[in-house]
């Protein structure tokens, strides 16, 4: 049969599609460049963020200090222009769904995190400079016992510290020393992927959240199907993600996490605290059972430029379990001290250590210390 040729109007729809997504291809083109040219400064200029807001010029971060670049003020939509299209299919759809947006983007100088989200009703991005390769652990300038976290057969890890305060690469590290010493099988569960690993002596899955797997709770529980040997949850957001966190640690898997939190107490009690008041004692008994030890860090400005990391140490013991049970986690500083043999250290000792090397300055140290009298008993 003959075909039936279009209508007139048909072909007039027809040719204003093409005509849109011909003028459409070269406007994102566009937006992408500019992107790409920003982000080629924070490599140029050795930053670790480039924060877009509205009604303010694009901005960078280096060592801490945020400042603006040789640009004019930006609009919300300007914003969302730019970065909308630096986003795969997943981010967009929860872009337009939520409001916010997590993606990795792959440049040809560099890989970066991106965070769209809103504010005042308008668009505002965060992307973070992501490093093309995982750190040694021992060129992170963090106490040397922090190292036993990679020897441990079992139990749940938490890495606590504000935003920006390392987590993310203090637990790629660990990881990169077991994949370097130790036949084991890894799985890396992330939001996005920040390191990408190689295989070592360990086989490394790395599984992202919208790309491989809808959410944290579904690839968690796939991947207790998969025989891991050390599971890394990049962020425990939610509470089913932390039951299943807890479960896993508890039945003999080795599992590292993170918490945006600013002290031994609070990382812990966050966990307990996300569920419903009458399952929060029940959550504390199986935390106190699968919790292996608690890192809690913060970075602080180096005398000569750049930022060194500052932490905390509880290596989870008998003391420390009967703590978690009771609820009574005001007494977890103690226990640091009472099992420093096993590798616990305190967050003045820490800091202690960087000022006798010159690393960070005293009056900075003091305004960090949990315990500023502890502090200044140790520097005495």
């Amino acid at each position: 049969m003959t075909p039936t040729p279009p209508e007139s109007s048909d072909l007039d729809a027809l040719v204003t599609e093409l005509n849109a997504g011909a003028t459409e291809r070269p406007r994102r083109d566009d937006h992408l460049a500019r992107l790409q040219a920003w982000l080629e400064e924070v490599v140029d200029r050795g930053a670790s963020d480039l924060l877009l807001v509205a009604g303010a010029p694009p901005s960078i971060r280096v060592d801490g200090a945020v400042g603006p670049m040789n640009e004019g003020p930006l609009g919300g939509e300007e914003i969302a222009d730019v970065v909308v299209p630096a986003l795969p299919p997943h981010a967009r759809r929860a872009y337009r769904e939520t409001g916010i947006a997590d993606a990795s983007y792959r440049t040809t100088f560099g890989r970066f995190r991106i965070n769209l989200h809103r504010e005042r009703g308008r668009p505002a991005a965060t992307l973070r400079r992501l490093p093309a390769a995982v750190p040694r652990l021992a060129s992170l300038g963090l106490p040397s016992s922090v190292e036993s976290l990679t020897r441990l057969s079992r139990g749940l890890v938490l890495v606590g510290g504000a935003t920006g305060s390392g987590k993310t690469t203090t637990m790629a590290a660990l990881l990169h020393e077991i994949n370097l010493r130790e036949a084991r099988h890894i799985v890396t569960i992330e939001d996005p992927i920040e390191y990408e690993h190689a295989h070592g002596r360990s086989v490394i899955e790395q599984v992202e959240i919208g790309i491989d797997a809808p959410d944290f709770p579904t690839a968690l529980r796939a991947a207790l199907r998969q025989a891991p040997d050390v599971i890394m949850v990049g962020e425990m957001r939610d509470p089913e993600t932390m039951r299943i966190a807890l479960a896993a640690g508890e039945t003999g898997h080795l599992v590292f996490s993170s918490v945006h939190t600013t002290d031994l107490a609070t990382t812990v009690a966050r966990v307990a605290d996300s569920f419903p008041p009458e399952r929060q004692n029940t959550i504390r008994q199986e935390l106190a059972m699968a919790l292996s030890a608690v890192l809690v860090q913060t970075l602080l400005p180096k005398t000569g430029g750049g930022r060194v990391p500052a932490a905390e140490l509880l290596m989870v013991g008998y003391g420390a379990r009967q703590h978690v049970r009771k609820n009574a986690l005001q007494h977890l500083h103690q226990e640091v001290t009472i099992t420093r043999k096993h590798g616990s250290f305190t967050l003045e000792e820490s800091l202690v250590e960087l000022i006798r090397q010159g690393v960070v300055d005293r009056k900075e140290a003091l305004t960090r210390a949990g315990h500023p009298e502890e502090l200044e008993r140790l520097l005495a």
